[in-house]
């Protein structure tokens, strides 16, 4: 199931200066970035565990992208 809702992405992809965004796109969308999302947290979950700690921080997001 997704996790991030169709709306924002419709906004965001609108801010390229169109005036329509089929739902279909921005689903589209939504799987990629989600995808991405989880490949950058399992990389960061590694450089977390790699440091020895149990959270992830905004600097192991930094280096997993």
């Amino acid at each position: 199931m997704a996790e991030i809702p169709l709306a924002p992405l419709i906004r965001i992809l609108k801010r390229t200066n169109i005036d329509r965004v089929s739902d279909d796109a921005a689903a589209e969308l939504r799987n990629i970035l989600e995808e991405y999302a989880v490949e950058v947290s399992e990389r960061a979950s590694k450089l977390a565990k790699h440091a020895g700690r149990v959270t992830i921080k905004a600097e192991d997001i930094r280096l997993a992208k």
